[in-house]
């Protein structure tokens, strides 16, 4: 047991990196849906700080204890879910070439990287009105209004993570199981 988290909630964390991965790779790369992705967030956190407790045995303790567990756990799988956001991103928005379906076109002309992501956006209907309204006018400052929505994106599931593992540690808190007798304790009969 550490001053703040148990052991177990170091443990349960580990198994939070795992989810994630399994969710980013899943949702993001393997079946690319990125909204699927955003809905189980806050569900992995809940998840996530439910197990750090049951995992540390919490049937008894300070609910400070308890909630720090699962904000804990919650955190470190919310770290992760943001990192892998990012990362998978930066790979796509790097290596866009303008290649897309025959059926809906040729490939787009634009050098490989920012310029073919914004050719992209530029494509859909309306966007480059909404796009200016909001003071993109080249590359450059596309690049800087895309990063700056994928980073509040990453930040809300960071926060939405957590809060789902804090969840977790509430409901494990106010479902916890009672605490074990010890060998040789008297054990309480049941009234009549």
């Amino acid at each position: 047991m550490s001053r703040i988290v148990d052991r177990g909630a170091v443990v349960a964390a580990y198994v939070g990196i795992g989810m994630a991965l399994v969710i980013g790779v899943s949702f993001l790369l393997v079946i690319p849906i990125e909204p699927v992705y955003w809905l189980l967030a806050p569900l992995a956190g809940l998840l996530i700080g439910y197990y750090a407790n049951t995992r540390s045995e919490r049937s008894g303790g300070p609910w400070s204890r308890i909630l720090a567990n699962g904000t804990f756990a919650g955190l470190v799988t919310g770290i992760t879910l943001a990192i892998l956001l990012l990362a998978v991103k930066a790979l796509f928005f790097v290596a866009d070439d303008g290649y897309r379906d025959a059926s809906l076109g040729s490939p787009l002309t634009c050098q490989t990287g920012a310029a073919c992501v914004y050719a992209r956006y530029l494509d859909q209907p309306g966007a480059a009105a909404k796009l200016e309204s909001q003071g993109v006018t080249d590359v450059s400052s596309f690049t800087t209004f895309y990063w700056s929505q994928q980073l509040g994106t990453a930040e809300t599931l960071l926060l939405v993570t957590t809060a789902g593992g804090l969840g977790g540690a509430f409901l494990f808190g106010i479902a916890r199981p009672k605490p074990r007798p010890t060998a040789g304790a008297p054990v309480a009969q049941p009234r009549p």
